[in-house]
């Protein structure tokens, strides 16, 4: 078998459906080993598991024999895919803040390997602010969503919060796999996060960004196969394990660190660089004075990192993607950026509405020839549709 699933089984009537799916994973060849939860083992048996799986099942954390011949962090890595179905109101709060309590958290907390969720509660648990805000979060970290669906529960109400059936959930897992092909053995570099331009050594110009587009794509590169480089400003963000993170402050940094790397495939300018930096910055803390007078501040410009990528006569990459922050008129700006920088694409989005810092984004896709709106989704979403998109235009 060519791939394999982990498949978490949590504690909810939809439960029963996982039979179906193990049964549609290994009709295509699909490995699958299995966690159960305690709870789990109320809606479905271990030996029905294990019988269409061909596979011993893990419930134990604490299990003298598997933790010696397999341990749960060898079981978070073990697949090439981590599934949870279903995704219990409990096992989405538990996974956003990081607790690991049993076997399930523990593996879901230990794997380097991506994760796809399938949902499954009460339509008043689903509509809750707190799973509101830990499904957000979720998304944020990278985690791969597919459903709930509308539509009649076991409590007897209506609404969303059925799981997705089994072969919606293998038609997402499938469709990860194909994904995961699109940018094997190509090296991508992205840049990420603001710059900081010092005034002096306390003081800094910086802007909003909070790198999470960036760190989204980044994410999506590695999930699709590609080594990447991720050249980031200071953020409070997590580079995704597998990424060759090279941090930096100044724009002229960041030029630095991009130029220096070689055989780049795709190169996509996620970064908000400052435009300017002050000419001469000050070696010492600038004190007031007892008149209190400002300081004056002469500024000179920062080098242009998108154009000299996108032009340069040797080492170019065959792709080069820059990004657009508008406050106004934001697909006229993007053309013209488009035409100066010299890149082959732009994608802009409308900051005014305060995207900085945000789960979500809206962008639109600008080209040469056409410009592709897109409809406001998590960063998470735009970055695998961006690389999508990049992954068709390499070939």
């Amino acid at each position: 078998m060519d791939k394999k699933v982990l498949l978490i089984i949590g504690g909810g009537i939809a439960a029963y459906k996982c039979l179906e799916l193990i049964r549609q994973l290994k009709a295509r060849h699909i490995g699958v080993r299995v966690i159960m939860t305690k709870a789990a083992e109320e809606f479905v048996t271990p030996l029905s598991v294990a019988s269409l799986s061909g596979e011993k099942v893990f419930n134990d954390l604490f299990s003298l024999t598997d933790e010696t011949e397999m341990g749960h962090i060898e079981l978070s890595r073990s697949a090439d895919l981590v599934v949870v179905a279903p995704a219990t109101a409990d096992l989405l709060a538990k996974m956003a803040v990081g607790i690991a309590n049993d076997l399930a958290t523990t593996t879901l907390l230990a794997t380097n390997k991506p994760v796809l969720i399938a949902p499954a509660m009460n339509v008043r648990m689903w509509e809750h602010v707190a799973t509101r805000r830990n499904l957000a979060t979720l998304q944020a970290d990278g985690i791969h969503v597919v459903g709930p669906n509308e539509g009649d529960m076991a409590c007897g109400e209506f609404g969303f919060g059925r799981m997705a059936e089994p072969l919606e959930i293998v038609s997402a897992i499938e469709k990860f796999f194909r994904s995961s092909k699109l940018l094997a053995g190509k090296h991508v570099l992205i840049t990420a996060g603001p710059t900081r331009e010092p005034i002096d050594p306390v003081r800094y110009i910086s802007n909003h960004s909070s790198g999470k587009q960036g760190y989204a794509l980044a994410k999506a590169a590695l999930d699709m196969g590609a080594t990447v480089t991720l050249v980031s400003g200071q953020v409070e963000l997590k580079a995704p394990s597998g990424v060759k993170l090279i941090k930096v402050e100044t724009a002229d940094q960041m030029l630095a660190a991009c130029v220096d790397l070689k055989n780049i495939d795709l190169a996509i300018c996620a970064a908000a660089v400052a435009d300017w930096k002050v000419e001469n910055p000050a070696g010492q803390k600038m004190k007031k004075d007892a008149k209190a007078t400002p300081p004056s501040i002469s500024f000179a410009a920062n080098p242009d990192i998108l154009k000299t990528l996108s032009t340069a006569k040797t080492g170019r990459a065959k792709l080069v993607v820059g990004f657009a922050a508008e406050t106004e008129n934001v697909v006229q700006n993007a053309q013209e950026k488009l035409k100066r920088k010299g890149c082959d694409m732009i994608i802009a989005n409308d900051v005014s509405e305060g995207v900085f810092g945000t789960n979500k984004n809206q962008v639109h896709v600008v080209t040469t020839t056409t410009v592709e709106p897109w409809p406001a989704l998590n960063k998470s979403e735009v970055a695998t549709r961006i690389l999508e998109l990049c992954a068709t235009l390499l070939k």
